[in-house]
């Protein structure tokens, strides 16, 4: 064997070490697929960094070469964001391997992560929202399938994975509630509103049944080809709504899950409701709604306050 076929030996194990990582987070994390692209995207980054251009294996990693890889993310001008989005993919992969035993010394603590600036999610007041879901703008069977993605977004506050991922028999019209998978593969229960049920309602005794090209079909919202609406119709979908309706905002299936959740808190619902109804894990997320609530209030306060 000669020296370039032993290094290139070497560089696809370690490669595999990314990949049975990745295979853990799938099978036992239960981490969806966008996640595992974007951690081995970050990952594959990394490996080019340290094994290809410094030909370090990932085992012998130091303080230095971590540190060399931070400076490195910061010269290609990455956001701060993607930054510690990679620094975060880092993190598990060597708690993995020290876990798991591939390596001896825990390297997790080498890797120190830069201070994220709190950007408050962007909402809709009720105007925008009214623009955008306003009657008149969805015409025909797919402008009627569309109202219903729409309304059932702002309704239930739901991803757009989770969205596209909802099957018929998750609908219970009866009760108004839906079935969610959300983070982790965790089914939770979220009500919809009369709206949501009447536009839901027309959607599947009059729409979809036009949609449906396979008997054996069982995804709730479909393209025009009869198969199941992807993540880039969704945002495409959205993003067409907003622009017809004038709204200025960039407006995102996210920025109607920020908007559910803001509004409820300012109209009184607990933070516990709030956190059950979004699937988060950790009510801290959900406390920033607290901050947006707190800066609507301000407003309003100044708006009205009778003294000059």
């Amino acid at each position: 064997m000669n020296i370039q076929d032993d290094t290139n030996g070497k560089n696809e194990r370690e490669k595999d070490l990314i990949e049975n990582f990745l295979e853990y987070l799938s099978l036992e994390r239960g981490l969806s697929a966008n996640t595992i692209i974007s951690y081995r995207y970050d990952l594959l980054k990394y490996y080019e960094f340290i094994v290809i251009k410094n030909r370090l294996p990932l085992k012998d990693v130091d303080r230095e070469a971590i540190s060399q890889y931070y400076h490195y993310l910061n010269q290609i001008k990455l956001a701060v964001n993607s930054i510690f989005r990679n620094l975060v993919a880092l993190k598990m992969f060597y708690r993995f391997l020290f876990t798991e035993g591939y390596i001896k010394n825990d390297l997790t603590r080498f890797i120190e992560f830069p201070r994220l600036k709190k950007k408050l999610p962007e909402t809709l007041n009720m105007k925008e929202l009214n623009r955008l879901l306003a009657e008149k703008n969805f015409i025909g069977i797919l402008g009627k399938r569309d109202q219903a993605i729409i309304e059932l977004f702002y309704a239930t506050g739901m991803r757009v994975t989770e969205l596209i991922s909802l099957k018929r028999n998750d609908i219970n019209l009866d009760h108004q509630l839906l079935k969610c998978t959300g983070k982790g593969n965790k089914e939770r229960w979220i009500p919809f509103n009369d709206r949501s049920h009447r536009v839901l309602v027309d959607y599947l005794q009059y729409i979809r049944p036009k949609l449906i090209k396979k008997e054996d079909s069982n995804k709730l919202f479909l393209n025009n080809h009869g198969q199941p609406i992807t993540r880039q119709a969704i945002f495409y979908i959205i993003k067409n709504y907003a622009s017809k309706s004038g709204l200025k905002k960039n407006v995102t299936p996210h920025t109607l899950r920020h908007t559910l959740a803001t509004h409820l808190i300012e109209n009184g619902a607990d933070l516990r409701t709030v956190q059950e109804m979004l699937g988060h894990s950790d009510i801290s997320t959900t406390q920033m709604y607290t901050h947006v609530s707190r800066k609507w209030i301000k407003k309003e306060y100044y708006k009205a306050f009778p003294r000059v």
